[in-house]
């Protein structure tokens, strides 16, 4: 390999840093093979070989100095060892196989050149995964997978759907656009605009994961963000009049201006109410106020993304919580429930109008949500329900909601702060 190990690691941290690095690198990796091989299925599994192998050689040898870079390198080594012993290629993918070992010939540092992506190899990645030959529910589950890393678990708690149907989704999805051989490239015109709406909802949903991780012991994970982020912009940059598409990034830069302020000293999070705001990124926070008034002057009126940027603004230029304007948020939330119904909108209106009007009202919401069939895994729900409950000084109801809440969590983080809430109930009952 083309690397010198910088250092020897136990296993168990040699895993840690393999799945870090795959976190960062496995969308460029995949995008990168995805343009060589015109293969995407294929570009995966290659990918995946590598990080089997450097989960294998890592422990012994160490952590490579460039991991991308190693990556890579092995991933290119089993294309072309694919394309040598295959002997029924069609005539396509025999010449993308010569030219895979040819190129290793005049060039053995092929890898490292490839370890530095075009810029928007990942963006082609994200359109080609939206491309409309598949389901909405597809595009976006073979995005997260390809483009955010996501497991299948983490992708289906995004979506409140069973792993089994998102691996599902994911192996025909592959199949479908291996079938109907999709370009990879960027498409113009008016088939650019017929993938965008999914392809911001897989933006926003990478974000997500990155802003609040579903399982794991981190409550956040920045890179994620700032993958998002970045593909953001580069949306922005190529739809200018996109209300929606401005709207999207205000939303994620304000978000993204809180992350530091979200985790305390030992990684436990910090909820909102909490945070310090002197730690909010002023400069992140001051980008997404001038995409929201983008977003403004683009459309005739707000869409959802917008909508949520905000709210998300409405909590920017409050200097405390009490500061906070939640009459307008809880009719943002009204607005943006009209303009696209969902049980987790409500959930969150809900919380705004405890705010507002105080948490009985919140609690009225949220117990019309109690039997909500995509809400019955959700451990917001038991979580809203225990900090109103709380509120109305019930708290033994709201240490058992809380202990249910923790039990449906996946995320360690999240899940030590549930218990201690819980725990301090309890205590609270007992005094």
């Amino acid at each position: 390999m083309p690397e010198a190990p910088a250092r020897t690691a136990s296993a168990t941290a040699v895993h840690r840093v393999v799945d870090a690095v795959w976190r960062m690198e496995s969308a460029r990796i995949v995008g990168a093979l995805t343009r060589v091989t015109g293969d995407v299925g294929l570009a995966e599994e290659l990918a995946q070989d590598a990080l089997v192998a450097a989960l294998e050689k890592w422990p012994e040898a160490g952590v490579p100095d460039k991991p991308g870079a190693w990556l890579m390198a092995a991933a290119k080594h089993r294309a072309i060892d694919t394309f040598r012993r295959t002997e029924n290629l069609q005539r396509k993918t025999a010449e993308l196989g010569r030219e895979l070992v040819q190129r290793e010939q005049e060039d053995p540092d092929w890898a490292a050149a490839l370890d530095e992506v075009v810029e928007d190899d990942v963006l082609r990645l994200v359109l080609i995964s939206c491309h409309p030959v598949l389901s909405r529910e597809a595009r976006v589950a073979l995005t997260l997978r390809l483009v955010g890393g996501l497991t299948t678990d983490e992708i289906a708690r995004a979506f409140l759907v069973a792993e089994s149907t998102v691996a599902q989704r994911i192996v025909r999805a592959k199949r479908t656009l291996t079938a109907a051989r999709v370009p990879f490239e960027v498409p113009a015109g008016a088939e650019f605009t017929a993938r965008l709406g999914s392809v911001l909802e897989v933006v926003y949903l990478i974000f997500n994961e990155g802003y609040s991780a579903t399982s794991g012991q981190e409550w956040v994970r920045p890179a994620l963000c700032q993958e998002a982020l970045r593909l953001g912009r580069i949306l922005a940059g190529l739809t200018p009049g996109e209300s929606e598409v401005h709207g999207l990034v205000a939303l994620m830069e304000i978000q993204a201006s809180r992350l530091r302020a979200r985790v305390g000293p030992s990684g436990e999070p910090v909820l909102l109410a909490d945070q310090d705001r002197a730690r909010w990124d002023r400069t992140l926070i001051g980008r997404g106020l001038a995409e929201l008034e983008r977003a403004e002057r683009a459309g005739a009126g707000l869409g959802p993304y917008a909508l949520q940027a905000a709210i998300a603004a409405c909590h920017a230029r409050a200097a405390t919580v009490e500061d906070t304007d939640w009459p307008r948020i809880a009719a943002l939330y009204e607005a943006l429930a009209e303009l696209s119904p969902s049980p987790v909108v409500e959930l969150n209106r809900a919380v705004a109008v405890s705010r507002a009007y105080g948490p009985a009202a919140g609690l009225e919401l949220v117990e019309a949500l109690a039997d909500v069939p995509a809400l019955q895994g959700y451990h917001l729900l038991p979580t809203v329900r225990g900090d109103l409950l709380e509120q109305l000084g019930r708290r033994d109801e709201a240490r058992a909601e809380f202990q249910r809440a923790a039990t449906l969590t996946r995320n360690e983080r999240e899940r030590g702060v549930l218990i201690g809430r819980a725990e301090a109930c309890a205590r609270q009952v007992g005094a």
